[in-house]
């Protein structure tokens, strides 16, 4: 049995501050002007369930019923997310909240790279 997304861990998660932060980055949800359809999530048990399952390790069909959307929701949800750039926006409106309050050190940083053998023969 897969553990169930609590409010405890919905709030460690999700503090109000970041919520404040992601709210206006979510694209909105726009009503089939045909109607029908079912009605739009809540919004922020969404994006807990799916920062749920990035920091989990979850497969998105384990989502926990209790998490408040289904697995198919939320995984709908990232991918249209990270096609509009939510996460690379949302990185850099933490960065810009915290340099404001002075609280990144930009004196050291780290760099990931990777070095490849060049291929020897003609050119």
């Amino acid at each position: 049995m897969m553990p169930a997304v609590s409010a405890d861990l919905s709030k460690r998660l999700i503090p109000d501050e970041l919520w404040r932060l992601v709210a206006p980055l979510l694209p909105s949800f726009a009503a089939r002007p045909q109607g029908g359809g079912t009605a739009p999530r809540d919004q922020p048990a969404v994006f807990t369930a799916v920062v749920y399952v990035l920091t989990s390790g979850l497969c998105w069909r384990h989502l926990p019923p209790t998490s408040g959307t289904s697995s198919a929701t939320a995984h709908r949800r990232f991918t249209v997310w990270a096609e509009v750039g939510l996460w690379r926006r949302l990185h850099r409106a933490v960065l810009d909240e915290l340099g404001v309050r002075s609280e990144v050190d930009w004196t050291s940083a780290i760099v990931d790279a990777a070095s490849v053998r060049a291929k020897r023969g003609d050119r």
